[in-house]
């Protein structure tokens, strides 16, 4: 059964930071495209990040680009998403998903992404 496992959300003053992690299990990541995507209420669910199966390459969404890092560790099984000078609308549930294929032109695109976890929530406050 695969799992994916967000953890490290919480809620933090506009300009802090946060560390999300997820960890897979019943799943080998090391092949995988692996992905962050957020939903705030009301709003369709966007690509924040995205990190090839090697980590060589990486994709950002607009608003994160410069602020938010992603990053993968496959001995763990395991992904990161450093989000750092962050604003009140980055307050979403973040989600962690895995794509059995490189990611490609569909780093970001959530319906590409076969696998998701159940997220962590993120507010941040003015």
């Amino acid at each position: 059964q695969v799992q994916l496992v967000e953890s490290g959300g919480g809620s933090v003053q506009a300009g802090g930071s946060l560390r999300l992690s997820c960890a897979a299990s019943g799943y080998t990541i090391s092949a995988s495209c692996m992905g962050w995507f957020r939903q705030a209420p009301g709003k369709e669910r966007e690509g924040v990040a995205a990190i090839s199966s090697r980590g060589v390459f990486t994709y950002y969404g607009d608003s994160v680009k410069g602020r938010f890092t992603i990053s993968r560790d496959n001995a763990k099984n395991t992904v990161f998403l450093q989000l750092d000078s962050l604003k009140p609308e980055d307050t979403a549930m973040y989600y962690c998903a895995a794509r059995d294929s490189a990611c490609g032109a569909y780093g970001l695109v959530p319906r590409m992404f076969g696998y998701w976890g159940q997220g962590t929530q993120v507010t941040v406050s003015s």
